[in-house]
């Protein structure tokens, strides 16, 4: 598996637990902060990844922001 993929297991468990961590930010399950310790970098870091998954870091609904922009 890992030549397939060309990586060595610690690569491979650094994008599998990134790519975890991505995915729970993007469902709601966790926060920014979270997900990031789980990524093992800083907040930062991760937020410059999640553009490589396409998921925005603002993650309000439309209903959340007409709630909020209700209140402005």
């Amino acid at each position: 598996v890992f030549s397939a993929l060309k990586k060595t297991p610690v690569e491979f468990s650094k994008d599998i637990r990134l790519a975890a961590a991505v995915k729970w930010y993007e469902m709601g399950v966790i926060s920014q902060e979270k997900a990031a310790e789980i990524a093992g970098m800083c907040r930062e870091d991760f937020l410059l990844s999640l553009s490589r998954f396409k998921v925005s870091p603002f993650q309000y609904s439309a209903e959340e922001v007409l709630h909020e922009a209700e209140y402005e």
